[in-house]
């Protein structure tokens, strides 16, 4: 679940408890403006990390995930996380590979999928091949571009490497556009299947009001 969304929520349901408690503890039973406060702020930590657990569970049963394959998830999206800011700093640390535009793009794809699997961790089985294979190959092949491409005195075999690395990260490029489009497949096939539910909707009703016209 977002944790901005789950502080604001559990913040709009501790708070007032919180102040109810103290009123309740200072007023009803007499205690101390001290006790009474040390009651209310440990009753609204209380609540709030209850909210918390409730909140994760509601989110992990819509994603139909247990707590283990969450954590599991969680840590893989962790990482690549660090490997999507190493990327990131290598393509915009030298200008021979490619274009901005370019650089940019690939940047915003791996994001992308970071991004949706983030939101919907569910959707992590269908991108294991890039979280496993693809974002990791692709961060060592431009690493290692930067290096050699920074070294001084180029060979006729470095220059070769470099052809070789730009080739195998142009290939990797195309690798993970499939991987998010392999993501989105079936929000695209839904997408499909609505817009096809509504032209096949439009077509009846087209049908109809010609032949209710001719009876007028």
């Amino acid at each position: 679940m977002n944790p901005f969304l789950s502080i604001i929520i559990r913040s709009s349901i501790a708070i007032p408890v919180a102040f109810v408690v103290w009123l309740i503890s200072y007023l009803g039973f007499d205690q101390t403006f001290l006790l009474s406060s040390v009651i209310s702020v440990s009753g609204g930590i209380l609540l709030s990390y209850t909210v918390k657990i409730y909140l994760n569970h509601l989110f992990l049963k819509k994603q139909k995930l247990t707590r283990k394959e969450y954590k599991y998830i969680k840590k893989n999206l962790d990482e690549a996380k660090q490997r999507i800011s190493r990327l990131q700093k290598a393509l915009f640390s030298f200008r021979q590979y490619q274009s901005i535009k370019q650089r940019k793009d690939l940047i915003l794809i791996t994001k992308k999928i970071y991004d949706i699997t983030k939101k919907e961790p569910k959707r992590f089985y269908q991108a294991e091949k890039f979280y496993f294979s693809h974002l990791e190959s692709l961060v060592e092949l431009t690493e290692k571009y930067v290096f050699l491409s920074r070294q001084l005195k180029k060979t006729r075999e470095l220059e070769q490497s470099l052809d070789e690395t730009r080739q195998a990260i142009k290939d990797l490029s195309f690798t993970i556009e499939k991987d998010l489009h392999q993501i989105i497949s079936g929000d695209i096939e839904q997408l499909n299947f609505e817009l096809d539910v509504v032209k096949h909707l439009k077509s009846n009703k087209d049908s109809v009001i010609p032949n209710e016209s001719r009876k007028l």
